[in-house]
């Protein structure tokens, strides 16, 4: 067994039967079997008893039936004393087929995006490909935001609904990462900081990476001060909504301009986040943790 597939000596897991990954993908690339976790799925009336399930999935005949249903007991679907219901693998599997992830590839061309370049003040534009939405300037092509989204997640709304969604997505998303939880395997994530600006035109990015499935959240600094009680604080008592503002139409989070690098070892990092006639000045070290923060008076030119 790999390291990577081996069970560390600290881990709480205990697994004497577990079966492989290739093992449990073949057991759910059988046509019946994916009908029956579809057809389990679609039930509003779980559990199903064996012969109500059988009609549903359309298959005549019992034995057939039940070995394919034998197959998918234990890891996939449970049986209990009223019939079969879910287990969690097997919910996972349906929403990743619901996700469009396995089988679906759509490509939508540029559209119009709310706020303006921090480059040039240019307009933004949302382009959908490869999994992935990407808002960068029409002008000057600053990329403002590159981040996967479910194929899944763009059926049944409009271009306004899904740049909320996008939105809401990436800051749950990172936030899960940057408190050490991987958000695709439940593992462990570790944070980092680089001068490697790819794919943001900024100075510093953030990287979370889970040490189990080597997931991996990249974004600006900014991005985690969203989340933090002192900067919430402090906008929302100047009438800003944060929740409700796209995240990058904040300067401070897709921009250079508001950021300082004190020192890269260790790392210490000052945000400047301006707001009317008031400054809140944040320093963070490498884990993003915030160690300082000032409020300074802001001058006006009159």
């Amino acid at each position: 067994m790999s390291d990577s597939a081996s069970v560390r000596e600290d881990s709480v897991l205990e697994c004497d039967d577990c079966i492989s990954p290739a093992e449990a993908f073949g057991i759910v690339a059988d046509e019946t079997r994916l009908t029956i976790l579809e057809t389990l799925w679609e039930s509003p009336d779980r559990p199903v008893p064996f012969s109500e399930l059988r009609r549903r999935v359309g298959v005549d005949d019992s034995a057939r039936f039940n070995y394919h249903l034998g197959k998918l007991r234990g890891q996939f679907v449970r049986k209990t004393d009223d019939g079969y219901d879910f287990r969690h693998a097997g919910e996972k599997v349906v929403r990743a087929v619901l996700a469009g992830t396995f089988n679906e590839d759509p490509v939508l061309p540029a559209f119009s995006a709310p706020g303006s370049c921090v480059a040039c003040g240019g307009s933004l534009e949302a382009d959908y490909g490869d999994e992935k939405l990407t808002i960068s300037c029409a002008d000057c092509a600053r990329t403002h935001a590159h981040e996967e989204f479910p194929p899944g997640g763009l059926e049944g709304r409009s271009s306004e609904a899904l740049l909320s969604a996008f939105d809401q997505r990436v800051r749950h998303l990172h936030c899960l990462a940057a408190d050490g939880v991987c958000p695709e395997c439940g593992g462990t994530t570790s944070t980092s900081l680089s001068r490697d600006a790819d794919p943001f035109d900024v100075d510093v990015v953030v990287t979370h990476r889970c040490a189990q499935c080597a997931y991996e959240a990249v974004s600006p600094v900014g991005l985690v001060l969203l989340d933090e009680s002192t900067v919430l604080g402090f906008l929302s008592s100047r009438g800003n909504d944060v929740c409700g503002t796209p995240f990058w139409r904040f300067p401070w989070v897709v921009g250079d301009d508001a950021l300082t690098v004190v020192s890269e070892e260790p790392w210490r990092i000052r945000v400047r986040i301006e707001q009317e006639d008031a400054a809140l000045v944040v320093e963070l070290d490498g884990d993003l943790s915030v160690v300082d923060s000032t409020v300074e008076a802001v001058e006006k030119i009159s």
